[in-house]
């Protein structure tokens, strides 16, 4: 009787035809479904499994098997498990609010290993490279911006900060050990793995060496400067408006409209409205940058929506989309404020004034 339906070829790189055919065929392969569906009850059962080893940080061993799988049943079912991985992880012991995105966490993992692994020589330097890049598209660059996503379509909160420092060192820090985690449990179990027929006989040399210990290290540095640059442009792009709590917003419009006013003495306090449309900043400046929008209110319309527990607040807490909706509000002109952002507090919301540059439209014209 055949061990396998499939004679697994030798492969260096994943770029070339036979390797994804091998792949695809893996799906028929009934030994391999089965140690796959192995493979995901040990995922399933490790994932609760961890060694606290400082704040925030712990050893997990849900990577090793992962690992292993992927290596065994390369990238097509790599891709399957880790979507059942996600969705059988929540059915069996469910964790907050199911978010289908985070099935890419799962499944972008599973598929980074098996490129490194599946079919090919295993030695330290692969197994270093698959963990680093696991750590840092996946556990980094894809997890953070799913996080925002789930807090606010799931969770409705603006409350989770991406790309704090603590993760980012987690997953930068952590690489050296799980590297020495991943090259003793293989050493221990590729011979194995490979008399099943569930490895090629390919190059096993799995010893540290003096150039592996300077790859991890300039692995360390390149994982920190990709994402010490990533978050500088991302502070540099972003608005900070769109994070504003509904209280921060109401407070800094509030604030914004009595700075618009003394500028414009021709407006009245109670008769205008400022939004502040976006705020934004850069690493290394002290200067905050408003852009403003500036709306009259239509007193016969406000009154017959004062009923509907319409207020002044109501108008003040109002958001770019929420002001330009509104038919109660009628947009009279635009502006741009700088202020110092490093005076910012409860009780100076937008910061100490520097400039602020209005233009008003009225019928149509403008005025200085």
């Amino acid at each position: 009787m055949r061990k396998n339906t499939i004679q697994r070829k030798y492969f260096r790189t994943p770029f070339c035809a036979d390797y994804w055919r091998q792949a695809f065929s893996e799906l028929k392969n009934t030994r391999t479904l089965v140690f796959a569906a192995l493979v995901l009850a040990l995922r399933i059962a490790m994932k609760p499994l961890r060694i606290p080893i400082a704040a925030d940080v712990n050893i997990t061993f849900g990577f090793i098997v992962n690992a292993l799988g992927s290596m065994v049943y390369g990238p097509v079912v790599g891709l399957l498990g880790g979507a059942l991985s996600d969705t059988l992880g929540y059915l069996i012991a469910p964790n907050g609010v199911y978010f289908l995105p985070f099935i890419l966490l799962e499944m972008g993992g599973s598929f980074i290993f098996a490129l490194f692994l599946y079919s090919t020589d295993i030695t330290p330097l692969r197994l270093i490279l698959s963990k680093f890049c696991v750590n840092l598209c996946i556990n980094i660059l894809l997890n953070e911006p799913i996080m925002v996503l789930y807090y606010r379509d799931v969770l409705h909160l603006t409350t989770y900060q991406p790309f704090v420092l603590v993760r980012i060192v987690k997953n930068i820090v952590m690489l050296p050990i799980e590297g020495v985690i991943l090259m003793t449990v293989f050493r221990a179990m590729i011979p194995a793995l490979s008399r099943s027929g569930f490895h090629p006989a390919g190059k096993v040399d799995l010893d540290y060496t003096k150039k592996h210990i300077i790859l991890l290290i300039v692995l360390f540095v390149i994982g920190a400067g990709s994402v010490t640059g990533y978050i500088i442009y991302d502070y540099n792009n972003k608005s900070f408006s769109a994070s504003y709590t509904a209280q921060e917003r109401l407070q800094k419009n509030k604030a914004m409209n009595e700075w618009v006013v003394s500028e414009k003495p021709t407006l009245k306090a109670e008769e205008t409205v400022t939004v502040i449309e976006s705020a934004r900043s850069q690493v290394g400046k002290k200067e905050m940058t408003y852009e403003l929008a500036v709306y009259r209110i239509d007193k016969e319309k406000f009154e017959e929506r004062e009923a509907e527990n319409y207020t002044l607040e109501t108008l003040y807490g109002y958001s770019k989309s929420k002001a330009a909706k509104d038919d109660t509000l009628v947009r009279i002109g635009t502006g741009k404020a700088l202020t110092d952002k490093g005076t910012i507090s409860d009780t100076n919301p937008v910061g100490d004034h520097i400039s602020m540059e209005l233009t008003m439209t009225w019928n149509g014209e403008t005025s200085p």
